[in-house]
């Protein structure tokens, strides 16, 4: 399958909340679709899923016009949508008949996946008595009750402590493999990279920046390095480079216990730190700067204005 997000656009009263957004997701290869508090992510996945209609723009699967009915869609919003007074079993059945599955299908699939998630001891319980992280797999189970074709997750490893979350982890990666179409959104980057090989960076109701997420690394990396120094401070070692080898340096940051370096282009990295041991620097780690997807996103993202 392949998903388009083509152009866009949405405004609530006169406060124009996405901006001409696109972007493509395909089958059996997870997007992260990545941005801050109030960015745009939670509007364009209720777009997605029909519960607010855009001013502008379309959404096509296969090159036809999506309809969310016309497909079997998880969809795991952020804030949690289940009844808290009510039983486990009788709203997951509900919800699974909801989506076409007959009493009895949607029994035995409510049932495997409570036993999957671990909470099978929980079934004839008031969701309200579950703890918040057994809350978040009850809202797992329903988000699967369907056997979706199309998986959309909202921050799904909230309240999950880390065996739980490695639960969550197979079966997002079974998912993936099964060819599934899966919409991954988190501020957790670490999840992000190990599961999406697409992200689509969302800022201030625009796109600025999509596509693999391999090759925007490699692009960031480009004539970027890493400097430590044995014996200089960071500070001191920034000064010593601006003050002396400023025809070289296009910028000069300093990132945690070293500096990231970038040359202007057609400076060679060789060159770079012959110079450098000229100056009688102690230089004891130097390297090809390889960014986390932290690091991307803030750059991209960092600005408040």
């Amino acid at each position: 399958m392949h998903l388009e997000i083509k152009d866009l656009h949405k405004s609530f009263g006169s406060t124009q909340v996405l901006h001409g957004i696109s972007f493509e997701v395909e089958s059996g290869k997870a997007l992260g679709f990545l941005g801050r508090n109030g960015a745009g992510k939670t509007t364009t996945l209720r777009i997605l899923m029909n519960l607010f209609k855009q001013n502008k723009g379309e959404i096509l699967l296969d090159g036809k016009k999506f309809r969310v009915t016309d497909h079997q869609v998880g969809y795991l919003p952020e804030e949690r949508g289940l009844y808290p007074k009510k039983k486990v079993v009788d709203q997951l059945v509900y919800f699974g008949e909801l989506r076409g599955l007959s009493p009895k299908e949607a029994k035995k699939n409510t049932d495997a996946w409570l036993e999957r998630l671990g909470v099978m001891e929980y079934r004839d319980k008031k969701l309200e008595s579950l703890s918040k992280g057994n809350q978040q797999k009850v809202q797992l189970a329903e988000t699967f009750v369907c056997n979706p074709d199309i998986v959309v997750l909202d921050e799904p490893f909230s309240g999950l402590d880390p065996v739980n979350a490695q639960i969550l982890k197979e079966i997002i990666r079974e998912q993936i493999q099964a060819k599934k179409l899966v919409i991954f959104s988190s501020h957790q980057m670490g999840y992000i990279e190990e599961f999406c090989k697409d992200i689509a960076l969302i800022h201030q109701g625009k796109i600025v920046l999509k596509g693999s997420l391999k090759d925007i690394k490699r692009t960031y990396g480009m004539n970027r390095l890493t400097l430590r120094d044995g014996v200089r401070t960071k500070e001191e070692l920034k000064e010593i480079l601006q003050n002396s080898l400023s025809s070289m340096l296009r910028s000069v940051e300093i990132h945690k216990e070293q500096l990231i370096i970038e040359l202007h282009p057609g400076k060679e990295k060789r060159e770079f730190l012959q110079r450098g041991l000229d100056l009688g620097l102690d230089i004891e780690g130097f390297s090809v700067y390889e960014p986390t997807l932290e690091d991307i996103f803030v750059d991209k993202a960092g600005d408040v204005s």
